[in-house]
């Protein structure tokens, strides 16, 4: 699911509301065909490792509990549009490292208004019709009620990936059961309460593996960050499942942009040219 961040922000513990009508009419593709991002599956872990003597728990319903959570939505709480740029970010997430902080950060509003014209246009042929706009408004819904933002680019109907591990649904989830595409069999409509699944699939973990929550704890209790930087390598946690022995969150295998993806879109990214070099 490449755009889909609450990472944009995990916006956990918080109920939906739903979505203003606006939401759902389509607008035009954007002049310069978009990056679509990582669609080619996630090498995540099956569990994250607990801390010695504690217990762990079935990833499945995580949420986030290591002081990033939230308990209600400020859907305007940003900076604005940002600029739609791309910047190349590399190292270990730090503000030392030139990555930006969580002040510098569009609201999810923002962000969701900036990335609409791609979800509208954002399936391939192997992914069937394009997102109608009860399917946008639904996700729009199902990250307010969980979160997400850099998997799929929003089409609902994205094609399930096994490279080791089964990627299924918008958020390319472990092993999760919650897709309308599986197998070349799409689903059109694809239900609210599918699209509702998949983002809770990848936000909160499944049976077989963990969620952006976990990683997200798991990021911020293993390593001691900063809020920011905690959110840039729980990113690279659940597109790898683990970071390089040199905390360069670019070095390693998977997707070596994955998280300077998701800052830029963070930061007001939508449709300009995408620079990263890392993935060749």
């Amino acid at each position: 699911m490449s755009r889909f961040l609450a990472l944009a922000a995990i916006l956990a513990l918080a109920a939906a509301v739903p979505y203003p009508p606006d939401v759902a009419v389509s607008v035009a593709a954007p002049a310069e065909s978009p990056f679509f991002g990582n669609k080619d599956g996630d090498f995540q872990p099956s569990k994250t490792i607990p801390e010695a003597g504690s217990p762990h728990v079935l990833a499945q319903g995580g949420v986030v509990t290591a002081g990033a959570q939230t308990d209600s939505i400020n859907n305007q709480d940003g900076i604005g549009d940002g600029v739609d740029q791309y910047i190349t970010y590399s190292g270990d997430g730090s503000q030392g490292a030139g990555w930006p902080t969580e002040q510098q950060w569009v609201s999810f509003e923002n962000m969701f208004n900036n990335n609409k014209a791609i979800m509208f246009s954002s399936c391939s042929a192997d992914d069937g019709p394009n997102d109608s706009g009860p399917e946008v408004g639904a996700i729009c819904d199902a990250i307010q009620d969980a979160a997400s933002k850099d998997k799929s680019d929003g089409c609902v109907r994205v094609h399930t990936t096994n490279y080791g591990v089964r990627n299924p649904g918008l958020m390319q989830d472990h092993n999760g059961s919650n897709t309308c595409n599986e197998n070349g069999n799409k689903q059109n409509p694809c239900p609210t309460d599918v699209i509702f699944g998949m983002v809770s699939d990848g936000t909160a973990g499944t049976d077989d593996g963990d969620g952006l929550a976990q990683t997200l704890n798991q990021a911020s209790n293993s390593y001691q960050v900063t809020l920011s930087r905690a959110f840039y390598i729980a990113a690279r946690l659940y597109n790898w499942g683990s970071v390089a022995d040199s905390n360069r969150l670019e070095d390693g295998i998977a997707t070596h942009c994955y998280s300077s993806d998701i800052v830029n879109r963070l930061t007001g990214w939508a449709s300009s040219p995408h620079t990263c070099p890392f993935d060749g």
